[in-house]
């Protein structure tokens, strides 16, 4: 029978997963099923899995938990969950949702309503699906363009991972998050149409080279911009050159002019171009790195609110130093 995708079942009583499981392999779904909370995040991480069901009332780790622990993982984030519960109380149902749940069903599960609610959500996840293939193209192009310089290995990666950090220490809700996850990864994505002469030159930049080089900006907003869910991460990848003072590009924004998640990126990136090898010099310190930070406020460059909190930070965690992405001389 045709495959219409496959439906994860996490229940600890064996009837109901077997209940669930006949109804829908008779309507050609695949389905894994298992027994508790922690075998279905492991099932997440093994198999391609399209929608989960999800039983509230499992041992160890709730419905819930795991829930919540598939729509944090941004791996995950888009695979529709299903709650099934004999708790019809509106205090589970508001848990439930702030949990991610995209539906609910009680128990006793009614077969039609069942294949019904299944069938919508896999036809929403048809859509998601593409978005996440536009967005792994996108990621895939960014990290190609990483690939070239020996010097910007795992830069994208730790951007988006400290800038994720800072946001979370600063209290930023989810979407603005997640927008920093992704701009981490995609904001030099513009470099595709900037010449490797230019881009690889070991010297200082003539005029007219740093005029072609500033356009990357523009041109990664031009390329991500036909992805809606995207439009929190275009002020990253437009105004992440931008200066307090004024003076960065491509806009000339001043301060607060300049978007909260592009000063954000901006500082963490400032972070990691110090604290990684160069082909000239050893990796600075995270000392001396903040105290070149400091100077560099002063001279009005960064958001000095911003750098003194990823200060607090950084100083409760443990940053590696690796290669980073261009000069510090340059700073393109």
């Amino acid at each position: 029978m045709h495959n219409n995708g496959t439906v994860l079942i996490a229940d600890d009583n064996p009837q109901m997963r077997r209940l669930l499981a006949d109804l829908l392999m008779e309507e050609g779904y695949a389905v894994t099923a298992v027994s508790d909370g922690v075998e279905a995040l492991e099932a997440l991480r093994r198999e391609a899995i399209d929608l989960v069901l999800l039983d509230v009332l499992m041992p160890g780790c709730t419905g819930f938990a795991v829930c919540r622990e598939i729509k944090q993982n941004p791996e995950t984030c888009l695979i529709p969950v299903v709650l099934v519960t004999g708790l019809n109380d509106r205090a589970n149902r508001i848990q439930g949702i702030r949990s991610g749940a995209d539906d609910f069903l009680c128990k006793p599960v009614h077969s039609e309503e069942l294949l019904a609610r299944v069938r919508s959500l896999l036809k929403l996840r048809s859509y998601t699906s593409e978005l996440e293939h536009a967005e792994k193209v996108l990621f895939s192009l960014a990290l190609s363009i990483e690939a070239k310089d020996p010097y910007t290995e795992g830069h994208c990666e730790r951007l988006s991972r400290y800038a994720v950090l800072l946001g979370q220490h600063l209290g930023l809700p989810e979407d603005l998050l997640q927008a920093l996850r992704r701009g981490g990864i995609v904001h030099d994505i513009g470099k595709v149409a900037i010449p490797e002469s230019i881009l690889q030159k070991p010297g200082a930049l003539t005029a007219e080279e740093r005029r072609m080089m500033q356009q990357h900006t523009v041109i990664g907003e031009r390329i991500c911009g036909p992805l809606k869910s995207f439009q929190e991460v275009l002020p990253i990848i437009l105004h992440h050159h931008e200066k307090i003072d004024g003076s960065g590009y491509p806009d000339g924004l001043h301060g607060a002019e300049i978007p909260l998640t592009a000063r954000i990126l901006t500082t963490v990136d400032i972070y990691d171009a110090l604290t990684t090898v160069r082909p000239y010099r050893q990796a600075l310190s995270q000392e001396k790195a903040f105290g070149v930070m400091r100077e560099e406020v002063q001279r009005g460059w960064w958001d000095g609110e911003i750098v003194e909190e990823f200060f607090t930070l950084a100083s409760h965690l443990v940053w590696e130093n690796h290669s980073c992405a261009t000069p510090l001389e340059q700073r393109r």
